[in-house]
């Protein structure tokens, strides 16, 4: 007799409600495009914590990432070139960067204006027409595969990606990283809940700054303290840490 196959787990959706969601999306946006124009212009060539990006690259796979998310049309570009490219995420963020290659920093935070409000406004638009649909990519988390629902990306990793993208800057060119509770607070105590539920284990948790908090499950788990930026740096894999702090999230 056969057995069964293993039914493949439920795709990983948004928890925070939609509101939230792009609240801090436009928030995270705006306060990305404050960093870019206060960069000096030997910022931009400055190296980032992603290897092989220097700032402008980054900020250039950031224009990438929201011009795909304004249009449909640059959509179906960005994943036809990337598809010729063997595919995944690496070599669509490859595309973002080429695409942009000939604008100076200016050009691109100029264009990166014009496209923010179009993709905050398609974004929340997608996710309500087609959120709980599932992406057909299986998504590669260290050594985790898994598939999400298209809302998760929309609502939760594409503003985690320019949040993270915004810490890489500001540490690349020593400018001081704005945090407030009411965004990013908000933000990391998502990536916080992810976390806990991803390794399913009791833990106690201590992020400081004014990002952080407390949070704890169960008895008898690990007991951390560390920089609320720190933390989710490391989850990213921009770090290394022990225990359940090697416990990937995605961003």
């Amino acid at each position: 007799m056969t057995a069964p196959a293993a039914a493949r787990p439920r795709p990983r959706a948004a928890v925070l409600d939609r509101e939230t969601a792009y609240r801090l999306a436009a928030t995270e946006y705006d306060r990305v495009l404050a960093v870019l124009r206060r960069l000096a212009p030997a910022d931009w060539g400055r190296p980032t914590d992603c290897p092989g990006w220097d700032v402008r690259a980054m900020a250039a796979h950031v224009l990438g990432m929201a011009g795909m998310a304004a249009s449909v049309v640059e959509m179906a570009r960005q994943q036809r070139l990337a598809g010729k490219a063997g595919g995944g995420i690496d070599a669509l963020t490859d595309v973002q960067v080429r695409t942009h290659a000939g604008l100076d920093g200016p050009a691109i935070v100029a264009r990166l204006e014009e496209t923010v409000p179009r993709a905050v406004r398609r974004r929340r638009r997608m996710s309500r027409l087609v959120g709980r649909a599932t992406l057909p990519e299986e998504q590669v988390l260290g050594e985790v595969r898994e598939f999400w629902r298209i809302g998760f990306l929309l609502d939760v990793v594409l503003t985690r990606d320019v949040w993270m993208h915004r810490v890489d800057v500001c540490r690349a060119v020593g400018q001081e990283l704005l945090l407030t509770p009411e965004h990013d607070g908000v933000l990391v105590a998502d990536v916080v809940a992810e976390w806990a539920q991803r390794h399913g284990r009791p833990y106690r948790l201590r992020l400081t700054g004014p990002a952080g908090g407390e949070w704890s499950s169960g008895s008898g788990g690990e007991e951390l303290e560390v920089d609320a930026v720190e933390f989710c740096r490391v989850l990213s894999g921009r770090g290394a840490g022990p225990g359940l702090l090697a416990q990937q999230v995605p961003f």
